[in-house]
């Protein structure tokens, strides 16, 4: 154990050391708060150029109809003459100019906006909205309905969904709230496992080019090696996550309250902006701010029923499960070849249960309690990306302990077996190996 432990040191102080692992675990936590940030940042971002549209009406319905805002202005041209306009308008100050047909009751295609530049999309259904509107009215009255009718029979259903425990104690459950934590943890532990794995496959066809492993193998076993560099190895990854969890969330929460409003006041504020209601017959904006509030606190209490102890327990049996399993095998293949070229013919096997898992993971993601979920979070070359995927959604304490069991159980199986390939092949040069070869590392008898 004292050799294993040696190891470790030297493969986790060699690596975190370099200056690329500084590198990242700068970078790393500024791409992860950017990914937070920047949409946030984006969507509260207002285009602030006053937009002045002349108005070229041959219909005459639209007339005084367009709702100004603080940045987009109407101007109604006194004859609806569009090639006149069009030939004059690159000298005009106007920043688009509307022509409104006079079949536009009857025509879709009857309203064309004409700029020298790309109209914002939210310009495009500013102006679509107001004729949509108008247009309604028109055929409600032609119908003899009148328009409170309408809005009276238009109604919003918004589902809260409720998990009742086996002793009756409902929380809530958000669920766009589980398939985010759940995707994010998904990729996070495959990712992870591959870019560690890959880097003790590397590590040891280095170690073989250079002959050193000839040396270092004097004075330890082939299997002291293999799993002082696996644990060494998995550590730095455990070192570097850690490092981006805590620099990332630093960020997120120095930077947040600076990009983003008040929840208070944006509730307050979004229904009266929203663009989206630009007709004279908006519905009344109360309820849409009690609606925006209760989504809000249900967010919040779903958040806060999360329990987030199980989840980072879980987190760390299934990642080092599956870097153990995964790394152990990259280490076999890495002691079976003289180059990284040579590895392309043993990866696919090895790649290939991971790459189920994240496809599986979206339809898991989709109905976490299907029976898909449930085999794909057993089976242990799957469990640790679908079980962490499932976790958010609330699993089953005995599921999650059953596929710990078998996740374990077979990463030491398969660190046995790997051990036989990795004793024989580590010393083995200029040989191309075959999967038969391997077979017959595996059935060598100590």
């Amino acid at each position: 154990m004292n050799k294993i432990a040696i190891i470790i040191s030297r493969e986790y102080l060699t690596r975190v050391r370099k200056k690329s692992f500084l590198i990242m675990s700068i970078l790393g936590p500024l791409f992860f708060a950017g990914l937070m940030i920047t949409p946030a940042w984006i969507a509260q971002m207002e285009d602030k150029e006053e937009k002045i549209i002349a108005v070229a009406d041959s219909s005459h319905l639209m007339l005084g109809e367009f709702p100004e805002t603080d940045y987009i202005k109407f101007e109604y041209l006194p004859n609806a003459d569009i090639q006149y306009h069009k030939e004059h308008f690159l000298e005009s100050k106007y920043y688009a100019l509307l022509y409104i047909s006079h079949v536009v009751a009857s025509s879709p295609n009857a309203v064309h906006l004409y700029s020298d530049k790309s109209p914002s999309l939210g310009v495009q259904m500013h102006i679509s909205n107001a004729i949509e509107k108008r247009l309604e009215r028109d055929k409600l009255k032609a119908f003899g309905i009148e328009e409170g009718v309408l809005a009276a029979v238009k109604t919003n259903i918004s589902i809260r969904s409720v998990k009742l425990s086996k002793t009756g104690e409902e929380k809530v459950n958000n669920f766009n709230l589980a398939m985010v934590l759940g995707y994010l943890m998904g990729f996070l532990v495959y990712f992870t496992i591959f870019f560690s794995g890959s880097q003790v496959m590397r590590g040891v066809i280095e170690e073989k080019t250079n002959r050193i492993i000839e040396v270092i193998i004097s004075s330890v076993k082939p299997f002291q090696l293999m799993m002082g560099k696996i644990i060494g190895v998995g550590l730095v990854a455990l070192t570097q996550f850690l490092l981006w969890g805590v620099l990332t969330l630093a960020i997120y929460t120095a930077v947040i309250p600076m990009v983003m409003p008040d929840v208070k006041e944006l509730s307050k504020k979004a229904p009266v902006e929203n663009f989206m209601d630009t007709g004279s017959s908006m519905q009344s904006q109360v309820p849409v701010s009690e609606d925006l509030n209760a989504e809000l606190s249900d967010m919040l209490g779903a958040l806060n029923d999360i329990n987030f102890g199980v989840i980072l327990i879980s987190f760390l049996i299934f990642y080092f499960g599956g870097y153990f399993l995964y790394a152990s095998l990259f280490a076999a293949i890495g002691s079976a070849v003289d180059s990284e070229a040579d590895t392309q013919q043993f990866m696919l096997p090895i790649t290939l249960p991971m790459i189920i898992a994240i496809i599986a993971m979206v339809n898991v993601i989709q109905n976490p309690e299907s029976p898909l979920a449930f085999w794909f979070s057993m089976i242990p070359f799957t469990s640790p990306v679908v079980m962490m995927a499932r976790i958010p959604f609330g699993v089953p304490y005995e599921q999650i302990i059953l596929s710990a069991i078998l996740l374990i159980g077979t990463f030491v199986l398969f660190t046995w077996m790997a051990a036989k390939v990795y004793r024989t092949g580590i010393l083995m040069y200029g040989k191309k190996t075959s999967w038969k070869e391997l077979w017959k590392w595996l059935t060598y008898k100590n």
